[in-house]
C-alpha cells in the first residue's frame, strides 16, 4: 500500500529539488569553481547551513542521484535469476539508458551536454567521481565474496568488481567523450551505449563469463553460493 509523504517531508523535497536545481543553473552558466555554497543558498533563498543540511559536500549538489543509483545496481546483481553469471546482470544494467539519456526532449538533451561539459572542466568532480567508482567497485566486490564464499584472501570478488565497474566508467566516458565531439543526438548515444557496452561485454566474457553464476537456494536456510564455495571461473 502506497503512504503519501507528510506535509514535512513534501517540504523537505521541495526544498531539495529547489537548491538542487539552483546549483545546477549556476554551475551551468558559470563553471562548478567559480560559484560557492553561498551564492547557491542566496539564489535558492535558503540559509548556507540548509544546503549543507541537504548536501554534505558541494559535490554533492551535482552527484545527489548516486544513492539511489548505487542501490539499484547492487539490487540488479543481488536479485538476477539463478543461472545468470554476474557479468550479464551488470552489463545489462549499466547499458540501459536512463535520466538525461533516455529523455527525448531537447532540454533533456541541452542538461546532458552542459553537464558532460561541467565534469569534465571540473577537477574536483573528476575526482569525487572517481571516488564514486571506487565505492561502487567496494560493494561490489562485498557482494560477490559473500555470493561466493570467497575467503577474505581471494582476489577474484576484487579483480572482477574493478573490471565490471571499469566497464562502467569506460561506456560513461565514452558517452561524455561522444557529446563534447559535438554529438547532441540523444538517442543515438543511447543506442552507441547498448552497442559499444554489448563489444565490451563480449570482450570480457571469455575471462568473466562463467564467475559468479547465481546458485539456486537449496532450502530458505541454505545461503546461496553454498554449493560451489569457490565460485571457480572455468579455464
Amino acid at each position: 500500500m502506497n503512504i503519501e509523504p507528510g506535509l514535512r517531508e513534501r517540504k523537505k523535497l521541495r526544498t531539495r529539488q529547489l537548491i538542487a536545481e539552483t546549483a545546477r543553473r549556476l554551475f551551468a552558466e558559470r563553471g562548478f569553481e567559480a560559484v560557492s555554497v553561498g551564492e547557491v543558498a542566496r539564489e535558492a533563498e535558503v540559509a548556507e547551513a540548509t544546503v549543507f543540511n541537504y548536501f554534505p559536500t558541494k559535490e554533492d549538489l551535482v552527484y545527489y542521484g548516486m544513492e539511489a543509483f548505487e542501490a539499484e545496481l547492487l539490487g540488479a546483481i543481488r536479485k538476477r535469476p539463478a543461472g545468470v553469471p554476474v557479468l550479464d546482470a551488470f552489463g545489462k544494467f549499466v547499458t540501459q539508458p536512463r535520466g538525461f539519456l533516455a529523455a527525448q526532449d531537447a532540454p533533456s538533451r541541452e542538461a546532458l551536454l552542459t553537464a558532460s561539459r561541467m565534469i569534465a572542466a571540473s577537477p574536483a568532480l573528476l575526482a569525487r567521481e572517481r571516488h564514486i567508482f571506487a565505492r561502487y567497485t567496494e560493494l561490489v566486490a562485498a557482494l560477490l565474496q559473500e555470493e561466493t564464499a570467497a575467503s577474505p584472501d581471494d582476489l577474484r570478488p576484487w579483480l572482477v568488481a574493478s573490471t565490471l565497474v571499469g566497464l562502467h566508467s569506460a561506456l560513461i566516458g565514452y558517452v561524455r567523450r561522444r557529446l563534447l565531439e559535438g554529438t547532441p543526438d540523444v538517442p543515438r548515444l543511447a543506442r552507441e551505449l547498448r552497442q559499444e557496452g554489448a563489444k565490451a561485454i563480449e570482450l570480457l566474457r571469455a575471462g568473466l563469463g562463467d564467475y559468479a553464476v547465481k546458485q539456486a537456494a537449496v532450502d530458505a536456510g541454505t545461503p546461496l553460493g553454498t554449493t560451489e564455495p569457490e565460485g571457480s571461473p572455468s579455464g
